[in-house]
């Protein structure tokens, strides 16, 4: 197939819309179900490329979790723990494959901003896999394949219009890429830069202890960048996102965003949110909603007026500040990746307070000496990659 005539483009006034290859090759993917969009093949294909590389990198297995042309999760497949497990809603009896575990994880890091993603996964899906998939709200996914029954699985999602598409592994993109702004043209060379563990050899703190399960979530984080709209940071822990910080026109802005949502992840772990009854028959969305909200620091409003009994079978205790501070001042071992330097030593300071212990950014900053002094100050280990991942 050498195009694909598409309903609409980002929006329902911008037509005509349609995919194809520039070069007038046949387009690497196939529609197995449904329709996708034009905003679903760009989450599609962004997606598809951040969860290859991921695998490439790590030899592990990858899913990501996209909304609006950046991930709201990424992972890799490490077994989950039973923590795990409870808040991302995962049947404690529940067979998981390898696959299914980095599912989990990059759906389960941030279910509010993966309400209605797309999804990639960088090996075939598994019936495993598209188990957990289909009770989720979801526009649709990618991989390189499935299995017969995980496929019917999927097909039976959105009454039978769930967006299924199959992508050619081996596809190699043209190496220069073009862009339309105005009805001018950008051309520019893709950006094939590999990263990998090599990319963390040059330790510039007085701490240079770094081992292996940081060097995987350092490399997670910059994969992960490099397909996030910039300016962008990103928390990592365990083999996944767990906060990510994409678009802010401040990088500070961008870490602060990244580690709210990693200290939601981490308070999503404590005792007083697993032990939160909820009434039966909620949707996973109100669910969901319900824990951000409770997490929140406005949470007295809304026992206040009595709309707990909306979600909750019983009334929850405050959480108040002071509680939550102490959950999280356990919180350690975080890898954090920036993808452009860090201008001011705010951003290591404020990582700190969400348990950041490894840091990757480029380096280049004419304060530099100020940002490795900070990090030195708090036995941080900081490794300057000399590449910066911009995404636009």
């Amino acid at each position: 197939m050498k195009e694909l005539e598409l309903k609409y483009g980002c929006n329902p006034n911008q037509k005509p819309s349609k995919i194809f290859v520039n070069n007038g090759s046949d387009l690497p993917i196939e529609v197995l179900n449904g329709k996708p969009g034009y905003i679903n093949f760009m989450d599609a294909l962004n997606g598809w490329q951040l969860v290859k590389e991921l695998k490439a990198a790590t030899d592990l297995p990858a899913a990501t979790s996209f909304k609006h042309v950046s991930p709201a999760g990424a992972a890799v497949g490490i077994e989950l723990d039973d923590t795990l497990k409870q808040i991302y809603f995962v049947d404690e009896k529940a067979e998981l494959s390898p696959l299914a575990c980095a599912y989990a994880r990059a759906r389960g890091a941030d279910r509010m901003s993966s309400f209605g993603d797309y999804i990639a996964l960088s090996d075939v899906c598994d019936v495993a896999t598209a188990k957990l998939i289909k009770p989720e709200v979801s526009d649709g996914i990618i991989a390189p394949g499935y299995e017969p029954e995980a496929l019917e699985i999927l097909k039976s999602k959105k009454r039978g219009l769930y967006n299924v598409v199959k992508i050619d592994p081996d596809y190699k993109p043209e190496p220069i890429e073009h862009k339309d702004v105005f009805g001018i043209t950008f051309e520019q060379g893709r950006n094939e830069y590999k990263i990998d563990k090599s990319l963390l050899e040059n330790i510039v703190t007085k701490n240079k202890d770094l081992p292996e399960i940081a060097k995987i979530d350092l490399v997670i984080a910059l994969i992960t960048l490099k397909y996030t709209q910039s300016n962008s940071v990103c928390y990592t822990k365990g083999g996944q996102a767990i906060g990510i910080g994409a678009g802010q026109q401040s990088r500070i802005h961008c870490t602060r965003l990244a580690g709210s949502k990693a200290d939601n992840w981490l308070l999503r772990q404590s005792p007083k949110v697993l032990g939160l009854k909820f009434v039966e028959g909620i949707s996973r969305a109100d669910r969901d909603n319900s824990i951000d909200l409770y997490i929140g620091d406005d949470y007295m409003d809304v026992l206040a007026d009595g709309a707990w009994q909306k979600v909750f079978a019983e009334k929850p205790e405050i959480y108040t500040k002071e509680e939550k501070q102490v959950w999280l001042s356990q919180a350690t071992d975080v890898a954090l990746g920036s993808d452009a330097f860090f201008p001011f030593s705010d951003n290591i300071e404020r990582a700190y307070k969400s348990g950041v212990k490894y840091v990757a950014e480029p380096g280049g900053s004419k304060r530099d000496d100020a940002v490795i002094e900070a990090a030195d100050k708090l036995g941080m280990v900081m490794a300057f990659t000399g590449m910066r991942l911009f995404h636009h």
